[in-house]
């Protein structure tokens, strides 16, 4: 048996060396497991590693000229644990805070334009923020498990491309399901029965740095996007339109190197926690609106 990859594994997006080897062949699911797992934490397991972001927040309403609204600047923290069947288990904890376009100071209060009210803001701290890393893509759901097969499984194949001396990698993420915040409850923080959300990311890592066996974990620096419903409390409710997220981001040795002070200042104070990663896998986590279900009171 050959242990040469299949056609159907040959990379459609990009070519060059550092694509194939010597190390990781990223033609295969396990070259890209080994790969994403070196970006998002460190494989010397047990190990913490930070992310940033750094960027705005625009609101998009049909017919008028898109708007900057406020800015978003937040940290995460990983640790990676394998497991005996060589799945590798990604635990995190994350916050994001949102700032003054003009002073980088953290917003408490903002004053909405597009009801001409003064909201309070609501920032996001999220732990734990957990999934799992193989080398398929995770199976989609099974909705009548007694008469169906088990689905395919898709090897898990970024689409890398190498330009000289760097190796990228873009992937979207796109999202739909239903709203913690259901109209009938939270008429003005619910956007609508249903999220539909999508997430892009990119990457960038040296290729030498990737095809090193020595480094466990790689430096990247890439850039974050989200497409997302009205933020719940902008409430706005059913209004047509959306928030769009625009922000660079990378890892660092402490979000203190990258991030504003204010924004530091903030997490020190509010969110000490969130500066460590869990250290054992208990399921995916609350995402950011049930957080707010939970927290929240409808206005």
């Amino acid at each position: 048996m050959s242990d040469a990859p299949s056609t159907s594994a040959v990379p459609r997006h990009g070519i060059g060396p550092a694509l194939a080897g010597p190390y990781l062949d990223l033609r295969t699911g396990a070259g890209n497991q080994q790969a994403y797992a070196r970006i998002q934490g460190d494989l010397d397991f047990g190990k913490q590693k930070y992310y940033w972001f750094k960027g705005s927040v625009m609101a998009i309403r049909p017919g008028h000229q898109t708007q900057d609204i406020f800015g978003a600047q937040g940290f995460g923290v990983i640790r990676l644990n394998e497991r005996s069947d060589g799945v590798i288990e990604r635990m995190a904890s994350q916050i994001g805070v949102y700032t003054d376009l003009r002073t980088g100071e953290v917003l408490t209060e903002w004053d909405n334009p597009f009801i001409n009210e003064r909201v309070n803001v609501v920032h996001v701290a999220m732990t734990p923020v957990n999934y799992t890393i193989e080398e398929f893509f995770p199976a989609p759901p099974t909705y009548d498990e007694a008469n169906s097969a088990p689905p395919q499984r898709i090897p898990f194949i970024l689409p890398w491309y190498q330009h000289g001396d760097w190796v990228e990698m873009q992937f979207n993420l796109h999202m739909a399901y239903p709203n913690p915040l259901q109209p009938d409850k939270w008429p003005r923080e619910s956007a609508g029965p249903m999220v539909e959300a999508t997430e892009m990311f990119t990457h960038h890592v040296k290729a030498e740095d990737l095809q090193n066996p020595d480094i466990t974990s790689l430096d990247y620096q890439g850039s974050w996007a989200r497409l997302t419903p009205w933020l719940p409390w902008m409430l706005m409710g059913q209004q047509p339109g959306q928030c769009s997220y625009n922000a660079f981001m990378g890892n660092c040795e402490h979000p203190a190197d990258v991030l504003s002070k204010p924004v530091m200042d903030y997490a020190e104070k509010h969110c000490a926690k969130y500066f460590d990663a869990p250290t054992v896998m208990e399921g995916r986590g609350p995402s950011d609106l049930q957080i707010y279900a939970q927290e929240q009171t409808p206005q």
